[in-house]
């Protein structure tokens, strides 16, 4: 099953994934399609406000993060990891569930991020906010770190998260029934 949609003005088919009896989801993954990242990060970046720093949860936000910070003229970006790694000191915690992933885990925050971060304007970038348990996640890691959050931007709100008034997308992405159809 497949779900065709245009996003940044390119056309995609989506497969459509079930999740369980009563949902599916249209996937999406900008992994290795250069002209899709290239053209959602200017779209992006043509509707976001005034900031300092980028910072996204890993892994399939990395390649639209670092094309905004490559387009903006940025000299680096922020990410939010998803295991502690050997060289970051100080680390900043939180635990997140997210549609897409099997159970509850962690995201992490180098403390040298977070320094970077203190009054600082911030935009939070991810490739699909749906339920916005990611995006919560990671908002509570740039307050703790001290950044003012001044935008939380995706490529696609999924299902209700297209009703949200404080998030900045290009295209809805709906919901579908197990069967491929989308729900009403």
């Amino acid at each position: 099953m497949k779900y065709e949609m245009t996003i940044a003005g390119l056309k995609r088919e989506l497969p459509v994934c079930v999740l369980n009896d009563n949902l599916a989801i249209g996937a999406f993954v900008m992994f290795g399609d250069v002209e899709l990242t290239v053209a959602c990060a200017k779209a992006l970046l043509d509707k976001a406000p005034e900031f300092d720093y980028l910072v996204a949860p890993e892994a399939k936000a990395i390649p639209l993060i670092y094309e905004m910070a490559r387009q903006k003229g940025l000299q680096d970006y922020l990410l939010v990891r998803k295991n502690k790694k050997a060289y970051m000191q100080g680390v900043f915690e939180v635990d997140v569930t997210s549609i897409t992933t099997a159970g509850k885990q962690k995201l992490y925050m180098d403390a040298v991020d977070a320094a970077k971060m203190k009054g600082k304007r911030i935009i939070i970038i991810d490739d699909v906010i749906s339920t916005g348990a990611s995006l919560q996640a990671v908002e509570k890691l740039v307050i703790e770190a001290g950044g003012n959050i001044v935008g939380r931007m995706a490529v696609l709100a999924e299902g209700e998260a297209a009703d949200r008034d404080d998030i900045i997308y290009l295209e809805k992405l709906p919901l579908f029934n197990p069967d491929g159809t989308v729900k009403e």
